[in-house]
């Protein structure tokens, strides 16, 4: 039987990862399928998001979250833990896209641990960064992505999204569930596993009706982030960098840092391309950058009202 705090806890979380995180893998999707209804696209990602738990609950014995809380042993689960969704939730709602797993797995985690989270997190915002600058500097040699493209192979970069779309979405989960996964059982029953995949999927399907939500902004100021063929390419490039990281080890780490780092690349060369004027671009880049730093300072602190507590 689950505790009180505990189920509490996990509601805020669901809640506030889906709202918060789901703009990483989900944004260019809604951006660029804004003709396409709210409830198909909704339907989609739930197929995938269903599928991965199934997954991950079948090969991890019951646990959902990919094995990403092997170091962050299970403990019965308090108020003030139950505080760092609640808070996460807030930013959420005033468009801050702060990091689910600073803020949720470091009241959890030792010191030791969330230093690693800390060290692998910053090792993707820098990976992202790079690969994705070296990635469009190429690219915009060879492609102008404001330029809309040709009816006669739109159709086959809409199936190449939803694809890259579904693969990345997957990819996320793999990391991000982890965040949720947290306040419950490492080894869910089959009841357990159904009420909490009916909760996310209705949670997902609250954010496609209000189309991401504020948070929706930081893609939405992007350039062409609402062109299916620049958000196809995006989600690709954004779902193989993940997928190394998940690779690497078993450590969580933040999804956010790695997402704002590949936005952050990918304007700066568009903008070395085009021959702008970098100071342009630099407040949008440096407004991202001190918003995840944000989350990081909350974290800190959250960290500390939890020591000082238990």
């Amino acid at each position: 039987m689950i505790e009180m705090w505990a189920l509490y806890g996990l509601v805020l979380a669901g809640a506030s990862v889906i709202s918060n995180d789901a703009v990483q893998t989900l944004g260019t999707f809604m951006a660029s399928n804004k003709k396409t209804a709210w409830w198909k696209l909704w339907g989609a990602a739930s197929t995938v998001l269903i599928s991965t738990v199934l997954y991950s609950w079948f090969a991890y014995n019951g646990d959902i979250s990919f094995g990403r809380l092997d170091k962050i042993p299970h403990i019965q689960v308090e108020w003030y833990h139950a505080l760092a969704p609640a808070v996460l939730l807030m930013l959420t709602r005033f468009g801050i896209p702060v990091s689910t797993t600073f803020l949720v797995l470091s009241v959890f985690a030792s010191t030791v641990v969330f230093e690693k989270m800390m060290v692998k997190s910053m090792l993707g915002y820098a990976i992202a960064a790079v690969v994705s600058y070296g990635f469009w500097m190429i690219l915009s040699k060879f492609l102008d992505e404001k330029k809309k493209v040709d009816s006669n192979y739109e159709k086959y970069w809409r199936v190449a999204q939803w694809c890259t779309t579904s693969f990345l979405w997957f990819t996320w989960l793999s990391h991000d569930l982890a965040n949720i996964a947290v306040f419950a059982p490492r080894q869910m029953s089959p009841e357990f596993l159904a009420g909490i995949t009916v909760m996310l999927v209705g949670m997902l399907g609250f954010i496609f009706y209000e189309q991401g939500g504020k948070i929706q902004q930081i893609v939405i100021e992007k350039s062409t982030t609402s062109y299916v063929r620049s958000a196809t390419i995006i989600d690709g490039v954004y779902a193989f960098i993940l997928l190394y990281l998940k690779q690497m080890n078993n450590i969580p780490m933040s999804t956010t840092w790695v997402f704002v780092g590949l936005l952050c690349g990918r304007e700066l060369a568009i903008a070395t391309r085009k021959n702008k004027k970098i100071k342009k671009v630099f407040p949008i880049v440096l407004k991202d950058f001190m918003k995840i730093m944000m989350g990081l300072c909350i974290s800190v602190v959250l960290v500390l009202i939890v020591q000082a507590m238990s």
